[in-house]
């Protein structure tokens, strides 16, 4: 049985890939800040729920220790929790917006990823899939045909390309590990007020699929549902 944990999964792209991840036959466990929403999220998936807050080091330390005290390890972790941050103009951004979306996009990966590397080393196949953006890769934004090159997305876009380098690092350091970051495409969600053309179900495509490797599968690569996306 795979253990997996996706933080940030009571809805949108978490909630889509728990339950894509469940009718493969995954033990999933429903990461949430709020409590009500995560167990209201995990009974209708036939999930089980673990709080935790990626921004609160305590809440990490105690959902390792939930996992560590029910299944002995982690096999997949699947670092999906993530704010917006401001899309204005970059010189109304201060450091206070930028240290807030850091804090969960950028700060809570590698809060989470740490806490969770014991766990994930007991696993015969350890896997992490880190959630990125096209407005993270400099091929994409600095391309006058792709509309992530007209958004003005100095945090969001700096904490994503932030995670794409986290995973490059951490899949160097880790070399039994999988490490994988994903663009999911432009997906209708909360994140976006449900404005992408993408739904759910395609957006958790490159998400499910980067679960999913195997011991001979890609490690240290961007990838979207359609392959290899530019750093």
């Amino acid at each position: 049985m795979t253990i997996s944990l996706i933080t940030g999964a009571n809805k949108g792209l978490g909630y889509e890939t728990a339950r894509r991840l469940i009718e493969l036959g995954h033990t999933v466990y429903v990461g949430a800040r709020d409590p009500e929403r995560g167990r209201e999220a995990a009974e209708r998936l036939g999930a089980r729920f673990v709080r935790i807050d990626v921004t609160d080091q305590a809440s990490v330390d105690a959902a390792v220790e939930t996992i560590r005290q029910a299944e002995g390890r982690l096999d997949v972790l699947v670092n999906n929790a993530g704010i917006s941050g401001a899309f204005i103009p970059a010189p109304q951004i201060g450091a206070a917006e930028m240290q807030r979306v850091y804090g969960t996009n950028v700060f809570g990966v590698v809060r989470v990823t740490e806490a969770f590397i014991p766990l994930l080393e007991a696993s015969d196949h350890p896997v992490i899939v880190n959630i990125g953006s096209g407005t993270g890769s400099m091929g994409i934004v600095t391309d006058p045909a792709r509309m992530e090159s007209k958004l003005p997305a100095l945090s969001y876009g700096s904490s994503k390309a932030a995670v794409t380098m986290l995973t490059i690092q951490y899949a160097k350091a880790l070399p039994r590990f999988k490490v994988n970051v994903v663009e999911p495409g432009f997906t209708a969600t909360d994140l976006n007020g449900h404005r992408g053309h993408q739904t759910v179900a395609e957006g958790a495509e490159a998400i499910v699929a980067m679960a999913t490797v195997g011991p001979d599968g890609p490690t240290g690569t961007f990838q979207d549902r359609n392959g290899s996306v530019p750093w």
